[in-house]
């Protein structure tokens, strides 16, 4: 049996942040590897699970619009949230003091197809935990459903996915013809490899402490027609 999914994802704008260009935002032209994930797993996700994308079609001419958004500098820190829990601390920001203003190229009137399957982790899981047709049954009732856990979004989540559906195969006679020919994409962020691997760094899974030491991982994908082979690709990971 095979545990793969196929859906389609539209919204009205998208953005996938090039790493060199964080401050002022630019998007890539296609969706990276590491934002879909985030998609899928907005919809159903456990520790014992990784998602593996496989393929990504995309549907929509690349349009771009240049907005202005604001951001907040600053973060909470985790010692002013425990701190909130021992009844002392204040973890809160001003929104009006840490604001700023900053320009962003970003994406509009996007819609992609995603084939995608999952993997075993091994992490924190039991018996239970450890069947694939349970994982892909619950996957496969919420994409059928509509269901998610929190809001899907594209890249950022303010620009949130409006409408993910399930299929059985791409309809690719859909994609634009500005997409036909063979693009070479140049580097592209894959995604991150922790150091951790996923695993607390205190061995505790009832109190994990997580590294956030990562690398980037970069590939160099070509888009032929509209489509993005990742699986074809993913062996010529740079990092």
């Amino acid at each position: 049996m095979s545990y793969g999914f196929k859906i389609i994802a539209e919204g009205d704008y998208a953005l996938f942040t090039i790493p060199s260009m964080k401050t002022e935002r630019v998007s890539f032209d296609v969706p990276t590897v590491s934002a879909l994930k985030g998609l899928i797993e907005s919809v159903y996700w456990k520790p014992p699970i990784c998602y593996v994308i496989d393929k990504i079609v995309v549907y929509n001419p690349i349009k771009f619009t240049n907005i202005r958004r604001n951001e907040v500098k600053s973060k909470i820190p985790l010692s002013a949230v425990k701190g909130q829990m021992k009844g002392t601390g204040s973890p809160v920001i001003y929104t009006s003091e840490e604001r700023s203003q900053r320009s962003a190229m970003i994406l509009k009137d996007v819609k992609y197809g995603i084939e995608f399957h999952f993997e075993l982790t091994g992490l924190k899981s039991d018996k239970e935990d450890e069947c694939e047709e349970k994982h892909y049954n619950i996957m496969l009732r919420r994409l059928t459903n509509g269901q998610f856990f929190r809001q899907p979004y594209f890249g950022c989540r303010e620009f949130p996915v409006k409408r993910i559906e399930l299929v059985e195969e791409f309809d690719l006679s859909q994609v634009d013809d500005s997409l036909k020919g063979d693009i070479d994409l140049g580097y592209m962020l894959y995604g991150l490899k922790f150091e951790d691997n996923g695993i607390p760094i205190n061995g505790d899974w009832e109190h994990p402490i997580f590294s956030d030491k990562a690398d980037a991982m970069y590939y160099r994908p070509h888009m032929i027609d509209g489509v993005i082979d990742v699986a074809r690709y993913r062996g010529g990971i740079v990092c």
